[in-house]
């Protein structure tokens, strides 16, 4: 058998995923057996899982191996009302989330603003990971003032949802105000909590809420796997659609 380029091998594997002969969650054959296959070296086997690992289609686990990628497809929708969980569960797909840390802070200049904050106010700063039906999707950090929600935080870690904890608070609805989106890659900590190659880029959701009556109430910046996830943005939305 002659040779064959990395491209080629990257195309092979593909169309295999493509066509279902490789399927979601399997393992890809060890490099030992790759190399055998299309008679080609470590290096050339190696970059076509790089290329395939950055364009999402396979994840590498270190020390388990190289899978094809099983992740859903989410479609988010955002709009005056954005909910995460009723997004998820709208589409058949499990929400969950984990708590990775939570503290009170001061505002950074940027969140202060944000929200319509003194410099440096005491702010409850919750960082989270999102996942759908067990899978990473995002990486959430928000922030809410202490001022107005004091025991905010240990609600949240009691189980309360976000838009629970706000009822509890006296928050029976909340809204919108501004989405910001944009792509950049993700820090080594980033793709290592979302499962995913470095190279491979994320969308960042750069949002805040407000309770009917206008006052700010929640900001957050969320880090998305740009793979598997694609937003809608539904500027008419009345109905209820957390990022």
């Amino acid at each position: 058998m002659p040779r064959q380029d990395w491209r080629q091998i990257r195309d092979r594997i593909a169309a295999d995923i493509a066509s279902g002969q490789l399927a979601p969650g399997a393992q890809l054959p060890t490099e030992t057996d790759l190399c055998e296959r299309f008679g080609a070296g470590r290096h050339s086997v190696r970059r076509a899982v790089q290329a395939l690992a950055v364009e999402g289609k396979l994840r590498v686990v270190q020390g388990r191996g190289t899978f094809v990628e099983s992740a859903p497809l989410i479609r988010y929708a955002i709009g005056r009302r954005t909910r995460f969980r009723q997004n998820l569960l709208d589409q058949g797909l499990a929400p969950s989330g984990e708590h990775l840390a939570a503290e009170t802070v001061a505002a950074p200049d940027a969140v202060a603003e944000a929200m319509g904050l003194p410099p440096g106010a005491p702010v409850h700063r919750l960082t989270r990971r999102g996942l759908a039906d067990g899978v990473p999707v995002s990486l959430g950090v928000s922030w809410f003032p202490a001022d107005l929600f004091p025991d905010f935080i240990e609600r949240r870690l009691a189980g309360l949802s976000v838009t629970e904890t706000y009822a509890a608070l006296g928050i029976a609805d909340y809204f919108r105000k501004r989405t910001e989106i944009y792509a950049r890659r993700p820090d080594r900590d980033e793709a290592r909590l979302l499962l995913q190659h470095p190279d491979q880029p994320v969308l960042v959701v750069v949002k805040t809420d407000v309770a009917p009556d206008g006052r700010v109430i929640g900001h957050a910046e969320s880090v998305w796997a740009a793979d598997r996830v694609r937003f809608t943005v539904d500027t008419l939305d009345q109905g209820t659609t957390d990022v």
